[in-house]
């Protein structure tokens, strides 16, 4: 027997599993057909035999990952859904006749780095430290604007969007977000808005430009930066952008309303009392706060049950470095030891898989192209790494919440709160009948004056 027909017997017996629902490729053209009710779309590719490797027990996330970035395995097709079926198979489960394979594959993997190192992440310091965490955050976010701008919105908003019927186009939906976000707040003309981790600026500009806000953004990555300033320059007065971290606002500043969206994941566990108190101290008695963020909805079960993260996920590894997910009930608990009352608690978990989706829809629509500005090896990355969170998303791996907090004044009041959440809800048609723009009352053009009182924010 051949060495290529022993290969494709290894790959029968790996694959023989009675819970695989996707469909199989092998290098030579073999076809493994599912072993019930496939799914439509998708199949696994492997490119060439040493694919094989990542499979066998005990198999490793970010194994499989690299041998994705490589180009030996591929998600051929739909990768949400062959991502999602891989999650409900029990694993390969290769038989003693495989002993001597399998422990040679081992050996390969602990023997052999990855060929290209280029795209993990190098940070350096003490975890969670400013300068790390400025480190980690320019890995991921400073790859490049052009690549980003082709699978995000128009507003490059780089969270989850708000679907309220589902379906929505995905500018439709962060639009409705960022709205979101602002009606929850309250945010009122003349008031002092503070935006945390700020990514592109679309937050500031919408609580400025719709809401009449007094609007601050503060990021760590420089291209997020430079972009801000160029979005916020044609507003004028009102609106501005700092290279700032949490941790590193005056403590004299103070602001009514402060949102902090897809920032806190950066923060980790040991920081993130430390997280809370910052921002309850530089928020005026009785303003509110917006924390939007993933969470960790696991209970310990990874999205593969059958590959380990052992030395971390690849998303860890590759893409958020030292980025955490945390437990909603640690986050809520933190926040109530700062010293915030907690109004409102929202999940989004339908709506982040939807966003992943499409953020992934144009991705793949436009690969060429990203594969031309960054790279074929971080645009396959990207794909997978949209494609794996959409399906945890979908299968309650990971969830997002938006948590409205305040901090009360002396007398135990709160600003801005309804009686009910429908006016947070109301359609676009409604809410401008019931309330007046900010353009129409002259409301930003009054800001002019208030462009000094930003600067005390350094």
């Amino acid at each position: 027997m051949s060495l290529s027909m022993d290969r494709v017997g290894i790959a029968r017996s790996l694959f023989a599993s009675g819970s695989r629902t996707f469909p199989v490729r092998l290098w030579d053209g073999t076809l493994l057909p599912p072993a019930r009710d496939g799914i439509r779309g998708g199949t696994v590719v492997l490119r060439e035999p040493r694919a094989l490797d990542a499979f066998f027990p005990p198999a490793v996330e970010r194994g499989l990952a690299e041998a994705i970035l490589d180009g030996s395995l591929e998600l051929e097709g739909d990768a949400i859904a062959l991502i999602e079926a891989a999650s409900r198979w029990t694993g390969p489960r290769p038989g003693w006749s495989l002993a001597i394979p399998a422990a040679t594959a081992l050996v390969r993997r602990r023997l052999h780095a990855p060929p290209d190192r280029s795209l993990l992440a190098r940070v350096r310091g003490r975890a969670h430290s400013v300068r790390r965490d400025r480190e980690a955050v320019r890995h991921h976010y400073d790859v490049s604007d052009d690549f980003y701008r082709l699978f995000l919105d128009d507003a490059m908003v780089y969270s989850c969007g708000f679907f309220a019927r589902g379906g929505e186009s995905i500018d439709e939906a962060q639009r409705a977000k960022l709205d979101l976000v602002c009606r929850k707040l309250a945010v009122a003309p003349g008031e002092r808005f503070l935006d945390v981790g700020c990514g592109w600026g679309a937050l500031v500009e919408h609580a400025a430009l719709r809401y009449g806000a007094h609007a601050l953004g503060i990021t760590v990555s420089a291209n997020q930066l430079a972009a801000t300033r160029r979005r916020l320059a044609r507003l004028g007065a009102g609106a501005d952008v700092r290279d700032a971290d949490y941790r590193t606002l005056r403590p004299d500043a103070v602001f009514d309303k402060v949102a902090s969206v897809g920032m806190m994941e950066h923060v980790g566990r040991g920081r993130l009392d430390a997280y809370f108190e910052s921002i309850h101290r530089i928020l005026r008695p009785g303003g509110l706060f917006l924390n939007h963020a993933i969470a960790d909805a696991s209970g310990g079960r990874p999205t593969l049950p059958w590959a380990a993260q052992r030395g971390g996920g690849f998303i860890w590894r590759y893409v958020f470095p030292d980025g955490e997910l945390l437990p909603i009930s640690e986050v809520v608990a933190a926040a109530e030891r700062a010293g915030f009352e907690v109004r409102d608690l929202e999940s989004l978990r339908e709506h982040y898989a939807e966003t992943l989706a499409a953020w992934l829809a144009r991705l793949e629509a436009r690969f060429d192209r990203a594969v031309a500005i960054a790279g074929e090896r971080r645009a396959r990355l990207y794909r997978l790494y949209l494609a794996a969170s959409a399906v945890g998303f979908r299968i309650g791996r990971t969830s997002v919440y938006q948590l409205l907090l305040v901090r009360r004044d002396a007398s135990g009041r709160a600003d801005g709160i309804p009686r009910c959440r429908a006016d947070w809800y109301a359609p676009p048609a409604a809410r401008a009948a019931a309330e007046p723009s900010a353009g129409r009352d002259g409301a930003l053009d009054r800001q002019v004056s208030a462009a000094t009182d930003l600067d005390g924010v350094r």
